[in-house]
């Protein structure tokens, strides 16, 4: 029986290619959307709240579009339809974003939005664990980190490079987008278009037959003491009477926390967490009395069950992305706020101040994606020489230093060092848990536990949204760039829970290759 092949350079490549767009496309959103939401009348304090759109719509498709894409074969294979729908769905989504007429507008569009780019990127990640051998998939995903830089660089300079280059006006009437950022989100939608096109018709995917011969290798091979997926032995569904427990549990914590606000006036940003609960209490209900009918033949029920079935690893993971994610996720939403009011000290979102502050916190994005670029070529050898565990924490450490640093530079034109550390991080963000995890998970459901992997990257963006408002109003009398600082603090605590992932492949990986060095550094 044959495992995966090989793939050569280009191969991993144009099936990566893709992934350029899909990044322009965030790039946009991230550097971007605060600045067009404050445009249109929002407080800094609202900026969290109205970005919940975003990891809301994450967490209910991704693992939805993932379980779909496990069990899909058509004309274009199993993964490529969800590029080619949701590329076409997000081009328009960009086109339109920039013209919000009124904030609920562009609420509303940055819901679409995101939802149409989660159609397109859940698969992607799915994508090299289908086509690539255990050996090459920190090459692989490290490829999608180059990508991913890349696409970022350009969609975060572009409205500084419309303005500085092209003479497009980055200021406009009260109320209004400026141009280049307009312009920005034009280009982006047909750069996003076109590469996504390009994966979809230079790559072939493997047939579902191939793919049972290969995970049937692999298994042979793990059998006979080789290492490889780390699958371990198949284990029973859990029945009506756990998710009832459990559900109850939830349910209660959530109408409890609920109660509270209302009952003592807390911020409103805690519903989220509170009805996030109880949603969550409601949905392990509906699945123990599905059981109970015997109706849990449907996407929901399996959905549920692989939540209650991750592995080990995955579960050790769901702590390192929770604290990576959420200092990502203060960043995004406070560094334009932050840089503004701290470095410039403008706070008018339509002064020059704001503005040049704002266009230069997207040459900022553009360099910190631009590092990921680089370091996305380090990776795989970072990891080959410290093993994939070493290597994050190493990279999550250099982010953790490069956040807190904003609080203590206060030259604006030397804000580039701190980019170099979060650019670092970012690459292996966006690599080395996807390599892990790909090693502890059937192939089978591949897409499924890919989409339900990014639970713990929407969980604490949830929490991000519900906490960091009050924190900045609270805490820190209205300074975001305190926000930024205390992403530091997370990051570091991401690299130290690093260090407890249990990576059995990964470590597989390191033997075979000390016994056989051809086999090189993809791994």
């Amino acid at each position: 029986m044959q495992e995966r092949p090989a793939l050569g350079f280009w191969r991993i490549w144009n099936m990566c290619f893709g992934f350029f767009g899909i990044q322009i496309g965030f790039g946009l959103q991230n550097a971007n959307v605060s600045r067009i939401f404050q445009t249109l009348g929002a407080e800094v304090d609202a900026l969290p709240i109205l970005w919940i759109a975003a990891p809301l719509t994450g967490l209910l498709v991704q693992p939805i579009i993932g379980h779909m894409s496990d069990k899909t074969w058509g004309r274009l294979g199993r993964r490529r339809p969800y590029f080619f729908y949701g590329a076409l769905a997000t081009t328009a989504a960009l086109v339109v974003m920039p013209n919000s007429p009124a904030l609920w507008v562009a609420a509303g569009m940055l819901w679409i939005m995101d939802a149409s780019i989660n159609v397109t990127m859940e698969p992607f990640r799915a994508f090299v664990g289908d086509m690539l051998p255990q050996r090459q998939r920190v090459t692989g995903y490290a490829m999608q980190s180059f990508f991913i830089g890349a696409g970022a660089v350009l969609a975060s300079a572009l409205p500084w490079m419309l303005t500085n280059w092209f003479s497009a006006s980055n200021v406009a009437p009260a109320g209004e987008v400026p141009d280049s950022v307009r312009l920005a989100f034009y280009l982006g939608a047909a750069f996003l278009c076109g590469s996504v096109m390009w994966t979809v018709f230079t790559t072939r995917e493997y047939s579902p037959e191939e793919m049972r011969r290969f995970e049937a290798a692999e298994a042979a091979r793990d059998a006979a003491g080789a290492g490889g997926e780390a699958a371990g032995p198949a284990r029973a569904a859990p029945g009506a009477a756990r998710f009832i427990r459990y559900g109850l549990v939830w349910l209660a914590a959530g109408a409890g926390l609920t109660g509270a606000i209302v009952r003592f006036g807390l911020e409103k940003e805690l519903y989220v967490l509170g009805v996030g609960a109880t949603v969550f209490g409601l949905l392990q209900l509906l699945a123990a009395a599905l059981k109970r009918v015997g109706r849990a033949a449907n996407a929901f029920s399996e959905i549920m069950d692989d939540l209650y079935l991750m592995p080990r690893t995955m579960k050790q993971l769901a702590v390192v992305q929770f604290f990576s994610w959420f200092a990502l996720f203060s960043m995004w939403i406070y560094a334009t706020s932050a840089v503004t009011a701290h470095h410039y000290g403008a706070r008018d979102p339509a002064s020059l101040a704001y503005n040049q502050g704002a266009d230069w916190v997207g040459v900022l994005f553009a360099a910190y994606n631009g590092v990921a670029a680089l370091a996305a070529f380090a990776i795989p050898a970072l990891a080959a020489r410290t093993g994939r565990k070493g290597a994050h924490a190493v990279c999550l450490l250099l982010g953790g230093a490069g956040l807190g640093s904003f609080l203590l530079i206060r030259d604006p034109s030397l804000l580039w060092i701190s980019m170099i550390g979060v650019g670092v991080a970012w690459a292996s963000i966006l690599s080395t848990p996807y390599a892990i995890l790909s090693g502890a998970v059937p192939g089978r459901k591949m897409g499924v536990y890919m989409g339900i992997f990014n639970f713990f990257i929407v969980l604490p963006q949830l929490a991000a949204a519900s906490i960091l408002g009050l924190l900045v109003r609270g805490l820190f009398g209205g300074e975001s760039i305190y926000a930024l600082a205390l992403g530091g603090l997370a990051m570091a605590l991401a690299a130290a829970a690093t260090l407890f992932v249990d990576d059995p492949a990964g470590a597989a990986i390191r033997a075979r290759r000390r016994a056989a060095p051809a086999l090189g550094a993809g791994g």
